[in-house]
């Protein structure tokens, strides 16, 4: 069986840096902090008092009160960015060929901010068994992948992945391999999140995985900086439109870039860490590559997962420098949650939509919020403090999870 060839013809975000894709491109290449106080919540009490909150964004502009009534914001995160990823695709649901256009939606914690609310509610009246009818539907973490093919009539493949802050990369890799085996001639992919709440803040920084630079949450987030101390907690969406490659030309859309491969591992080491060797990163970035067909010397560019954690961003590195040997130090690397803040399961998608527009744009965004290097971390090419122009035929997206998932995208210039 010949495989399909599958391109990307659409994209769309909402994350805490830019409402759509123009103003996210805009603010990654600009070098904009999304970080700011907490403001969903009064986090006086909480050690980290700061997350990279949507700006501006009112979901009534989208949905009128009675909708909203069926929807956690993660849904309405999804879509919002959906929409805005069909239409930039050409797609209408009058043009769309309903039985062979699916769904793959990814979320680390789904409903979340439902689930709280509605045990708060209960405890606060005395245990009194008054659940909302639409609490179960809202919280559910497949609903977001049901939601979108209601609103747009798709009866493809349907459904949602979870592999915690890695979901909707893995989503992308699902929806890809669905157009590959003809399963599906176009799939919408990607994932959302709606966390930053108090069981988020608190749950998150208990663990001590979030930074507590709460008197400058501009510069909080520091991917591979030697005085990271955490992530900064975000929110948000990205949505991509795939495409069988004859299906895209036959219609006239416009094409971002190819998707030629997906790498998925398991670092099999530790609930939370990841292994300190990258043992499951090189095996992920490796699996992407081989299938694309390339070679490691023909990768121009990685966006890294590239939390701002203290053990992530010195195994990460290492993994490069474990696969790639001398060429790790010729390509261009960042990371944009140095300005987004890590969206848990959305984190994937938007940092593929941002490596899908360096191919494009020939330009790389910086890793923001470095002032000191870390003598652990490899001298590598991170891009530090301001975009650069950069030639980028062939790129990869990581992204990894709670539990030890890895997947890596690849992309090449179509």
């Amino acid at each position: 069986m010949e495989l399909k060839r599958v391109v990307v013809t659409g994209l769309g975000a909402l994350t805490p840096v830019g409402n759509n894709v123009p103003a996210l491109w805009e603010g990654l290449t600009n070098g904009v902090s999304g970080a700011g106080p907490i403001t969903h919540f009064d986090a006086t009490k909480f050690k980290c008092r700061i997350a990279a909150e949507l700006k501006g964004f009112d979901a009534l502009n989208y949905f009128d009160k009675k909708e909203m009534r069926l929807f956690d914001g993660y849904t309405v995160y999804g879509l919002v960015s959906v929409d805005e990823a069909l239409s930039d695709a050409g797609f209408t649901d009058q043009n769309i060929n309903d039985d062979r256009f699916g769904v793959v939606w990814g979320s680390g914690m789904g409903g979340v901010t439902s689930l709280q609310n509605e045990i708060i509610d209960y405890a606060a009246n005395n245990r009194n068994p008054r659940f909302s009818p639409y609490w179960v539907p809202k919280v559910i973490t497949d609903i977001c992948a049901g939601q979108i093919a209601i609103r747009h009539g798709l009866r493809g493949p349907n459904y949602c992945t979870v592999a915690a802050c890695a979901s909707s990369a893995a989503a992308i890799s699902d929806a890809f391999n669905l157009i590959r085996l003809g399963k599906a001639d176009a799939m919408v992919a990607g994932g959302s999140e709606c966390a930053v709440t108090e069981v988020g803040i608190g749950g998150f920084g208990n663990m001590r995985a979030l930074s507590t630079r709460n008197d400058d949450p501009q510069t909080a987030s520091r991917p591979f900086d030697r005085d990271r101390d955490g992530f900064v907690l975000g929110e948000g969406a990205g949505a991509l439109i795939l495409e069988e490659l004859e299906h895209a030309l036959a219609r006239g859309a416009k094409i971002y870039a190819e998707i030629t491969g997906a790498g998925l591992s398991a670092d099999a080491y530790h609930i939370t860490a990841s292994h300190p060797d990258g043992l499951g990163v090189i095996n992920a970035m490796r699996q992407a590559i081989e299938e694309s067909g390339m070679q490691i010397t023909d990768v121009d560019h990685i966006n890294t997962h590239g939390t701002s954690t203290p053990i992530g961003d010195i195994s990460e590195p290492k993994a490069i420098v474990g696969l790639f040997g001398d060429h790790a130090y010729k390509m261009a690397i960042n990371s944009t949650k140095s300005m987004t803040g890590h969206l848990l399961g959305a984190a994937g998608a938007v940092e593929a939509i941002a490596t899908i527009l360096s191919i494009k744009h020939g330009l790389v965004p910086p890793t923001i919020n470095h002032f000191n290097d870390d003598p652990q971390i490899p001298a590598l090419d991170f891009t530090f403090n301001k975009a650069r122009r950069h030639k980028v035929h062939f790129a990869l997206s990581n992204a990894f999870g709670f539990g030890g998932h890895n997947v890596c995208l690849a992309f090449r210039k179509f």
